[in-house]
């Protein structure tokens, strides 16, 4: 028995000493009522309800929000581009591009290999560097150099309002007027910026019995930002907020639903004041599945700002994408049990709908993407 302390209470916790990556039992290992540990319960569904999975997109899809770091050999690539083909997965927009050199060899890899129109990248600033005077001047100049070699956007990662820090040491605001050169450089060169600010509001919370995110946060605690380190949701949403405002010419695409995916009310609101302001669904399946008609209302007032997105490249997971998005299957399973406790439920959304998220709005929203690929335009 683990007995931990949190929020000031005390809470006793039985078993959590395995986490969700270690729940296959030891040969002539029992489990049983007394050593059973939340993680490992997953009780069989007695419910029976017509099932539809779907393998393969309705229609050819872009995925605004993939991941593959430099390095990414040929014969990986060849059977990436496999998988692709089974999902109806037409391009991957690569957003760990990096930037100069590395940038260049990713770049100059996939052109040489047998399906270059399959991958675009975006380039990345370089925050490792503490942020100076000169900082976003100098950023802006190596992003235009970034989008001559090719690459078709930027992409902004987490630590920019949770680590970044300035020359004393200090936090580096999202909308610090020191960035504004890199932001104005992504309106003259018409490509988009794909930024990922903050996290779920409830990894700023207390780790107690009333927090949505609990096991995931007692199985991964790295992903706790707690007040004492870490500015709060809402300081972050208001600099990301203050920041699409200042800078209207811009298009921004608010990674993973702005994390506002769980009040759809407040993203409506942020689109209806910000028209250059979209949004992908990376890693947010778990929010949308659980309110399907909230969630269908939402994408059919908001179907021209709603891009496809998956994050982490698994090819077996695209799959509960397309079943929630394309059917009204019930009750059905979600591939992280750690994000989410609940099952999910269909949006059922119509084919306008299905094809402006699948690609048209990406089409519209990132350049470079070579329009021959969808046959349906």
């Amino acid at each position: 028995m683990l007995r931990l302390v949190i929020g000031g209470t005390a809470v006793v916790v039985f078993a959590l000493w395995v986490s969700l990556f270690s729940e296959a039992r030891l040969p002539g290992q029992v489990v049983n009522e007394q050593t059973l540990s939340v993680e490992k319960y997953t009780p069989r569904s007695t419910l029976v309800v017509p099932q539809h999975p779907v393998q393969k997109a309705k229609y050819p899809v872009i995925d605004v929000h993939s991941h593959h770091g430099p390095g990414l050999s040929a014969g990986r690539w060849l059977a990436i581009v496999a998988e692709m083909d089974v999902l109806n997965l037409q391009v991957l927009v690569n957003l760990s591009g990096g930037s100069g050199d590395t940038l260049r060899r990713s770049l100059e890899s996939i052109q040489a290999s047998e399906h270059p129109e399959r991958m675009v990248f975006f380039a990345n600033v370089d925050f490792s560097r503490e942020v100076t005077k000169g900082f976003g001047r100098r950023a802006a100049a190596q992003l235009e150099r970034d989008v001559t070699a090719g690459a078709v956007g930027l992409k902004v990662f987490k630590n920019l309002g949770l680590t970044v820090r300035d020359g004393l040491g200090q936090r580096v605001a999202i909308d610090d007027p020191e960035l504004d050169p890199i932001w104005e450089m992504c309106a003259r060169l018409n490509i988009p910026v794909l930024i990922h600010s903050g996290e779920p509001s409830e990894f700023f919370e207390p780790v107690d019995r009333y927090n949505e995110r609990w096991l995931e946060l007692m199985v991964r605690p790295g992903r706790r930002l707690p007040s004492d380190r870490y500015p709060s949701f809402e300081t972050i949403i208001g600099e990301r907020d203050r920041m699409f405002e200042r800078h209207p010419e811009t298009r921004f695409i608010a990674a993973h639903m702005g994390w506002h995916a769980n009040d759809l009310g407040r993203l409506g609101s942020l689109l209806d004041r910000l028209p250059n302001v979209f949004v992908e669904t990376g890693t947010i399946l778990y929010e949308l599945g659980r309110q399907p008609l909230n969630a269908l209302a939402f994408f059919g007032a908001y179907s021209d700002r709603v891009l496809f997105g998956k994050d982490s490249y698994v090819a077996d997971e695209f799959p509960y994408y397309w079943r929630t998005f394309e059917t009204r299957d019930e009750y059905f399973d979600y591939y992280r049990r750690y994000h989410a406790f609940w099952k999910l439920y269909g949006m059922g959304l119509s084919d306008d709908v299905l094809r402006k998220v699948y690609y048209e709005n990406a089409l519209r929203v990132v350049p470079g993407i070579q329009r021959a690929l969808f046959p349906e335009l």
